[in-house]
């Protein structure tokens, strides 16, 4: 709950949080423009200032996923949470001051770094929970930061009403209050453990990992678990970390590569929720399309666009916004973990960027058609999830190496090392 809700919440709620008081901050921008420089901002460009404000967002977020390889090898999964919190409070000051500094500079550059902090969060906080999380429970825990996103962005736009905060006087306090969850995790996530398999497979601390799991699990007898982390540690340790650019060039993790950039729970498995999220997703854009596109022509069609707008998000909340992140805990190991949550990101973070940028372009050129581009994405990634992921489900790290190890056809290990050499089995046998 400390790390979902001082990271994950953040993610959401600054998703969010600019979009109810828009009217009135491209107000105080073009005020601030006049008192400048004597004249208004003209249309075009108080529009493409905008666009900037808002996707300066995603692009902060894609330079905090290349900083999360570095950061959580050198802090740890906690200690990069920790540090994070700069990337928080730093900028909710700098917004909540804005409008009293006449400064529009100061939001944007502060949509910037409340990126970076969105884009360590989004890949730091499933990374650790995955670690801290037994097998049986790695599922449960790992949809907990898309709750709070999800929270997150109920929360700001409940904040966001003209009554409460989306208003001339409040809409600065509005954007400030980011700052609030990242002085409570700043305050108590120092109490809570490490995460063992850092502790043990990277500070080789074993003393220290052994009282971690004792602490997150609540008995004395741990050993088993630490036999399985010293049993991933003992298959990788060939390998030493894997940078991005070796990630790329290892065959022993090309269909995992290639499963992060296509995208990324217990009850039905990892795999079963992607197929469903995703088919929920091309069927709303597909209805969606025709509604919107009919709108004018049968009265009932707006109701049909907002029941589809609804589909969409529940579609997107049952597999493609929380399982990704998942996933990738799941399907790599520890020297490579880092760097595939960089790749991953780093493709959701440009993404995000290049939709907030260019959307309104594409809106203005295929009108009610604009949601067809989705609709074949999600598609082909339907079809691909369908022929490449393994379910995950209940099954250890090394387990789930065996899978993609036989997918990639490794069967001998080449000169350079590869990620998976002389592995031992798992204590099931399998």
């Amino acid at each position: 709950l400390i790390a979902a809700f001082g990271s994950s919440f953040q993610y959401g709620y600054n998703v969010s949080a600019v979009n109810s008081p828009a009217e009135l901050m491209k107000a105080f921008y073009n005020e601030t423009y006049y008192e400048r420089n004597d004249h208004y901002i003209n249309e075009f460009s108080l529009t493409l200032l905008w666009s900037v404000t808002v996707s300066m967002f995603p692009f902060g977020g894609f330079i905090g996923s290349l900083l999360v390889g570095p950061l959580v090898n050198k802090f740890g999964r906690k200690g990069t949470l920790l540090f994070n919190n700069i990337f928080s409070i730093v900028p909710a000051i700098l917004m909540g001051c804005s409008e009293v500094a006449r400064s529009f500079e100061m939001i944007i550059v502060s949509r910037l770094l409340v990126g970076i902090c969105a884009g360590l969060s989004s890949n730091v906080v499933p990374m650790y929970l995955g670690e801290l999380a037994p097998k049986n429970l790695r599922g449960a825990l790992g949809v907990v930061p898309q709750v709070f996103i999800t929270v997150g962005i109920l929360v700001a736009q409940i904040f966001g009403l003209r009554s409460l905060l989306a208003n001339k006087e409040g809409w600065p306090v509005l954007l400030g209050l980011t700052g609030i969850p990242a002085a409570l995790q700043l305050l108590f996530l120092p109490f809570f453990p490490e995460s063992p398999r850092y502790l043990l497979i990277q500070k080789k601390d074993e003393a220290a990992a052994r009282n971690a799991l004792k602490r997150l699990r609540g008995w004395d007898d741990v050993g088993a678990e630490i036999e399985e982390i010293r049993q991933e540690d003992e298959a990788e340790r060939a390998a030493g970390f894997i940078s991005v650019l070796k990630l790329f060039g290892m065959r022993s993790l090309r269909w995992q590569v290639i499963s992060i950039i296509v995208f990324v729970v217990e009850l039905l498995g990892r795999r079963v929720l992607l197929l469903l999220g995703f088919s929920v997703c091309f069927t709303a854009c597909c209805v969606l399309t025709a509604a919107l596109a009919l709108q004018d022509t049968i009265s009932w069609m707006p109701y049909v666009s907002i029941a589809c707008v609804i589909a969409y998000v529940i579609g997107h909340a049952l597999g493609p916004s929380p399982i990704p992140a998942l996933l990738i805990t799941e399907i790599f190991l520890q020297s490579s973990r880092p760097s595939a949550f960089m790749v991953g990101g780093s493709v959701h973070w440009l993404s995000n960027f290049t939709v907030g940028l260019i959307f309104p372009f594409i809106q203005a050129g295929l009108g009610p058609y604009s949601f067809i581009i989705f609709a074949v994405i999600c598609l082909l990634t339907t079809i691909y999830i369908f022929l490449v992921v393994p379910e995950t489900k209940a099954k250890t790290f090394i387990e789930i190496n065996q899978i993609f190890t036989k997918m990639n056809k490794v069967s001998e290990v080449h000169p350079e090392k590869e990620e998976l050499k002389d592995f031992p089995l798992s204590a099931s046998g399998q």
